[in-house]
């Protein structure tokens, strides 16, 4: 029962978010404002990946539920079949190199404070600070994970 429920989530809303990513992409090349055709570009991307991540937890979700023998396209969490200690190893030197990232990134940002009004560039940094922590949190469930396995 939970599975079908969560089923008809995913792809209902993989439905409303088609109608959305049409609405983006019309707004993208209706403007005249190259700026805003930019920006808008940007969402679709990630938009679309958005979209791709729906499709393959349903995807995920069916063929679990299913027991149909087919791999899910999003992998089971398998860390205990790699080193720990290679794991743990590599996620500590990504972590630290994301984290120097995010201080370039905010010692960055802060000296483009004087073109936030006429460039896009404060708002890009903004974006790729939110992408570092990202990536952080990524690296920090697989280190808290392999040291669980």
């Amino acid at each position: 029962m939970w599975e079908r429920q969560m089923f008809t989530y995913l792809t209902d809303h993989m439905r409303r978010e088609g109608a959305m990513l049409e609405e983006y992409v019309a707004a993208a090349e209706d403007t005249r404002s190259k700026a805003l055709g930019y920006l808008v570009n940007l969402l679709i991307e990630d938009e679309h990946r958005h979209h791709r991540f729906f499709s393959e937890l349903a995807s995920s979700l069916k063929s679990e539920a299913e027991l149909s023998g087919v791999e899910p396209v999003i992998p089971r969490l398998d860390l205990r079949l790699v080193d720990k200690a290679e794991l743990l190893a590599v996620t500590r030197r990504l972590l630290e190199h994301e984290q120097s990232d995010a201080a370039e990134l905010k010692r960055l940002h802060k000296e483009m404070r004087d073109l936030q009004d006429t460039t896009l560039w404060g708002l890009l940094i903004e974006v790729m600070q939110r992408d570092t922590d990202k990536h952080i949190a990524i690296l920090k469930f697989v280190n808290d994970h392999a040291k669980g396995s």
